[in-house]
């Protein structure tokens, strides 16, 4: 028996470039983990006789999408009863919520993940805790994407400033103005003695580094969490260390328009100028959100290769704003998808999140710009692995890519009938969902079938945790101090002076 496989499609979208071609009743030769080569069906059957045939003529076959941010909920934010508001009050109240276990929840969203194609993910994770615990939880949720088969860029981060309230040397001054009870919750968000420190950080990162180095699915990235939680020395050390270890950096930038007024407000300018200042950015460098950025700084993504991550439904359920993405496409700047954990309904599903980015971004003039299916699609495959810094290897069907493909029913999609001059990308884009996906191969193996990942079960993993988060009491203590606290939070972001904001529909139509 042969151990090459045939995927067979009635169309193989190889990538989302315009000149990316789209073949009908077409297939993919894998060879091990690599795909070998493409052609008509009939052709590659009669020359591999013995490979085993995964597809048919009533499925598409696309490139395996990456979700270019993402935070891995087992349960979700809501599930647990922390309702959306805007980020800065949303992050003080995520003190609510039930503790859980990393292993599980990245085994669930992996789950989830999976059934909507994607098959890398820039999963960004802070902690706290001791140096063994910290890196505890990061291998635990390194064991999950192993054991699911996904690739993954592990971004672990941590906070050395700013744990309260933006701004460096704010928190002290802040706390100073709290009634008795409000500062009690606040003092237990500050790091205490046993609390990993800088250095410390550094040496799980080092050690957990040379423990996956080698490993073909799992890349360490640092993840600092924003540059108002991250002091600027401690920006500059991530940078070095990245640069040793060839590796990736991604970081919150201007999600909310609170981050926006940070920079100038404690930088004395934009956010992104200063970080170019501390000679941080480069094309291993990569920002979730951006929704506030200026003409500017979309001029320094340009200008350094550092790439954006899209978040249309995280933006659009924390209050953030809608950002830029018109004009970071003619820029030139690299622009990737991402999930974020929180997705419009709920449901990590890759192709709403396309259609979101599509259907938001079409300015209102005829003349005016508006994205693609193919542009969106682009930015789904081809901008993540450009943002992972592997566009030789993933984001498209081509000979001597990584073999992750997507099988797609087309039952539903086209059903009662389709016309024959529809262009299929279209179709997947806007028409397309999570529960259409038939088949996921990660490196040649087919790691979801039949509705469910072929690596581990699901239903088991999500009745321990369930079972787990019913044992937990519900946090009263913390939830009244919460309440305490919130109207302080924002009070504090309130007495900052809000300029006068440019209307979305002016801004993201300038060319």
């Amino acid at each position: 028996m042969s151990d090459q496989l045939i995927i067979r499609g009635r169309w193989v979208i190889t990538g989302g470039a315009e000149s990316d071609p789209l073949l009908s009743d077409a297939s993919v030769v894998v060879s091990g983990d690599r795909i070998q080569e493409l052609g008509p069906w009939q052709d590659l059957r009669a020359r591999h006789p013995d490979a085993k045939v995964i597809g048919s003529d009533q499925v598409a076959i696309l490139p395996g999408l990456i979700n270019a941010h993402h935070h891995s909920y087992g349960v979700s934010t809501l599930q647990q009863g922390v309702a959306d508001q805007v980020l800065e009050s949303w992050i003080v109240t995520l003190a609510r919520l039930r503790p859980t276990d990393i292993y599980l929840n990245t085994l669930l969203s992996s789950a989830r993940l999976l059934r909507s194609g994607v098959t890398s993910v820039v999963d960004v994770r802070g902690g706290r805790g001791t140096a063994e615990q910290y890196a505890g939880n990061v291998r635990r949720a390194l064991q999950a994407y192993d054991e699911a088969g996904l690739r993954v860029a592990f971004a672990a981060g941590l906070s050395d400033q700013s744990h309260l309230v933006s701004g460096k040397g704010e928190d002290k001054k802040f706390l100073a103005t709290l009634p008795t009870e409000a500062r009690a919750y606040a003092k237990t968000i500050l790091p205490t003695a046993n609390d990993l420190r800088e250095d410390d950080y550094f040496a799980v990162m080092d050690e957990i580094w040379r423990e996956t180095r080698d490993h073909p699915r799992i890349d360490l990235w640092f993840g600092p969490p924003g540059p108002q939680w991250v002091s600027d020395a401690f920006m500059q050390r991530i940078a070095e260390r990245a640069e040793a270890y060839d590796t990736g950096i991604q970081t919150h930038v201007t999600e909310s328009i609170y981050e926006k007024l940070h920079g100038p407000r404690f930088y004395g300018k934009d956010t992104l100028a200063h970080l170019r200042e501390l000679g941080v950015l480069s094309p291993r460098f990569s920002i979730a959100h951006g929704v506030w950025l200026t003409e500017a700084e979309i001029g320094i993504l340009a200008e350094t290769g550092a790439a954006v991550s899209h978040n249309p439904s995280s933006n659009l359920r924390l209050r953030a704003g809608i950002a830029p993405l018109n004009a970071l496409i003619e820029a030139g700047v690299t622009v990737a998808l991402g999930m974020d954990g929180t997705s419009l309904n709920d449901d990590e599903d890759m192709f709403t999140e396309m259609r979101l980015a599509l259907r938001l971004h079409r300015t209102p003039m005829l003349d005016g710009p508006a994205p693609s299916a193919a542009q969106i699609f682009e930015m789904a495959t081809t901008g993540g692995a450009k943002l992972l810094r592997k566009e030789a290897t993933l984001g498209r069907l081509a000979p001597g890519y990584a073999a992750d493909l997507v099988l797609v029913d087309l039952e539903r999609i086209t059903w009662p009938w389709v016309a024959p001059e529809a262009d299929p990308r279209d179709l997947l884009v806007l028409r397309a969902r999570a529960g259409d996906v038939d088949t996921v191969l990660i490196a040649g193996e087919v790691v979801f079938c039949d509705g469910r990942p072929t690596r581990f079960d699901p239903a088991e993993a999500g009745q321990e945790l369930a079972a787990r988060l019913a044992a937990e009491p519900y946090p009263e203590a913390a939830a009244r101090l919460v309440e305490a606290l919130l109207p302080q939070v924002e009070a504090y972001y309130r007495g900052w002076e809000m300029p006068e904001l440019e209307p979305y529909s002016v801004y993201n139509s300038r060319r």
